[in-house]
């Protein structure tokens, strides 16, 4: 079995709750989902570099049911995604560096077979996708966030999706900022959250009565 290198571990308590219980690498604690962004220019490398490492997320199959449909700030696909997202993301969504739409195709052909099937997986594998974007992203010292706050029909429409396509979030990307960015009731809440217990989360052998 193979230790895990404790250099890499940081308990970190950035906002005095945010402890392991077993080590793991500071990466995992050290990305959160940030509100207050500049809304700097994001890099064209930088930015692919985030989409190269959601295409090397694990699915079912191989079947890479993830799509993504990204617009930088000051271009007028970024404004038309600001304006699908709900009164609650908007105000602190349109300082991002960029905007991405993560989509699931929840069909496939298989190799062998001549018609596309169901895959149930779709969204599990999207997700997938999404997480090593965030985690690539905070490795290179940008900050997302994944909004599931919007017009479905509205971000439809912005980015042409065909019906085949499931809308399943809108990630922000950018610099983390100063949080006096942010409006008052948001201000408080721009810090990292802490986690339950693993006792609450992870079981062995069989789900408790109350999961």
């Amino acid at each position: 079995m193979t230790e895990i290198d404790t250099s890499l571990v940081h308990l970190v308590s950035l906002a005095g709750d945010r402890l392991v219980e077993t080590p793991v690498s500071a990466l995992f604690l050290h990305r959160w989902s940030a509100r207050a962004m500049t809304g700097e220019p994001i890099p064209e490398n930088v930015l692919f570099a985030l989409l190269e490492a959601a295409r090397y997320a694990p699915s079912a199959y191989n079947s890479q049911p993830w799509r993504f449909v990204y617009a930088r700030k000051g271009e007028a696909g970024f404004d038309a995604l600001v304006a699908a997202l709900s009164e609650n993301n908007r105000p602190w969504a349109r300082e991002a560096s960029a905007l991405i739409v993560a989509a699931s195709k929840a069909e496939f052909t298989p190799p062998g077979h001549e018609s596309p099937v169901s895959l149930g997986s779709a969204s599990f594998d999207t997700g997938a996708a999404w997480a090593s974007l965030a985690f690539q992203a905070a490795l290179l010292g940008w900050s997302t966030r994944a909004m599931a706050g919007f017009d479905r029909d509205k971000a439809r429409a912005a980015v042409k999706a065909p019906d085949s396509l499931k809308l399943e979030v809108i990630v922000a990307v950018g610099r983390r900022g100063d949080a006096a960015r942010l409006p008052p009731e948001k201000q408080a809440l721009e810090k990292p959250n802490a986690r339950r217990d693993l006792s609450r989360t992870a079981f062995a052998g069989a789900f408790p009565a109350e999961v």
